[in-house]
């Protein structure tokens, strides 16, 4: 746990992808690289927050909403 202290190291972007059963989701989100450990990007807790909140979107198949924070593939049956 971090005690509140924030992370240091270089500030990134990054894909993340969000599935749900209506539509697939692409965004990208603020990530740091951390200085004590460079090996992975680590998320902060809103930006956690904020894939939780585009998950329940999704999953609803809000699609519109959606649009607005990332790129919305919708699935279609053959």
């Amino acid at each position: 746990m971090n005690n509140g202290v924030a992370l240091q190291g270089k500030r990134i972007k990054i894909e993340r992808w969000i599935h749900a059963v209506p539509c697939v989701v692409r965004v990208e989100v603020d990530a740091i690289i951390p200085d004590a450990d460079p090996s992975e990007p680590c998320l902060e807790p809103q930006t956690i927050r904020l894939l939780d909140e585009i998950q329940s979107k999704a999953d609803r198949g809000l699609v519109n909403e959606l649009a607005k924070v990332g790129d919305v593939y919708v699935r279609r049956s053959a």
